[in-house]
């Protein structure tokens, strides 16, 4: 005859329950918070990858890195991949990656057309598509607004025959300010990609405009290319960044970028995956408000460049 449990068994079985429960939830991916592309009923995760100095390096380091960085990064809810003109082995290789199983649905994937000529440019949308073992990219923008003239009619035309998804510019330098804001105002772009960060706060004047237009933001060099952590070398995180669950200066910069309404997307650049999970950790944070941003610029510009 089977005795019965008594009270401190069941209290283990209890007890292993609720461990296995949370382990499972453990694992289970984290929902990355999410903002829509204007006019769609589609959504993105706040925080992507920037992947132009990752790709790079493919030729030096191998494939792993960068693998490692999107996977990471999709662990943590994100999916955007913004990509750039590189070698035929690097893209190639790249193409490899975000083709693979676990990957090849969960990503949202750009190219960047920065050449002279409709031809040119047409040519290496194709090259690109074939390297990335695509049929249709999710966006293609032109990059830094190079010969517009003869590239816009091209997009316009693979969004037509469904083989750009979106269609947008890029304005690398506060320089093409104007000429992106002249842009918006005669074409509705699906996107806009444009610098913007804690210290490098010209596209504020942008964004309001872009946000009315209804265009979808991608904000690139949220690091400065690597000189923010330099300029912030030997300056100490404050105390009241607690506030806001800020733990690290990379951190800092994307809560405050991502606490303006009009960014879609902010791209973080790294070949690093931890550094990765660090940034992608910005975007489960509460964003800072106006008098803590307020805060966060005066700081910003209090710190003599190094």
């Amino acid at each position: 005859m089977q005795s019965m449990p008594t009270r401190r068994d069941f209290l283990a079985l209890l007890s292993a329950t609720l461990a296995t429960t949370a382990t499972r939830a453990s694992a289970q991916p984290r929902t990355m918070p999410v903002r829509a592309i204007p006019g769609t009923r589609e959504t993105l995760p706040i925080v992507g990858l920037g992947s132009t100095r990752p790709v790079t390096a493919i030729a030096e380091r191998g494939p792993e890195p960068i693998a490692a960085v999107i996977r990471t990064l999709v662990e943590h809810g994100g999916r955007v991949i913004d990509t750039w003109p590189r070698s035929d082995a690097n893209d190639g290789a790249f193409g490899e990656i975000i083709s693979a199983p676990d990957l090849r649905e969960r990503l949202f994937v750009t190219i960047n057309l920065e050449q002279q000529g409709a031809e040119a440019g047409r040519a290496h949308f194709e090259r690109t598509l074939r390297l990335y073992q695509r049929e249709a990219i999710d966006l293609l923008n032109v990059g830094s607004l190079i010969d517009l003239d003869a590239q816009w009619p091209n997009l316009r035309a693979l969004k037509d025959d469904g083989r750009a998804r979106y269609i947008g510019v890029t304005a690398a330098q506060a320089a093409l300010y104007d000429r992106l804001e002249a842009f918006v105002e005669r074409e509705r772009p699906d996107f806009v990609e444009i610098n913007y960060s804690v210290t490098e706060r010209d596209a504020e004047r942008l964004l309001p405009r872009l946000q009315d237009r209804g265009i979808a933001v991608l904000v690139s060099r949220p690091f400065m290319n690597g000189a923010y952590f330099e300029r912030l070398a030997n300056v100490p995180l404050p105390e009241w960044t607690a506030e806001f669950e800020c733990e690290t200066w990379a951190q800092f910069s994307l809560q405050y970028i991502l606490a303006n309404p009009a960014v879609t997307c902010v791209l973080t650049e790294t070949t690093s995956a931890e550094h990765m999970a660090e940034n992608a950790l910005a975007a489960f944070a509460p964003v800072p408000g106006d008098r803590a941003r307020a805060r966060m610029r005066e700081l910003i510009d209090g710190v003599t460049p190094g």
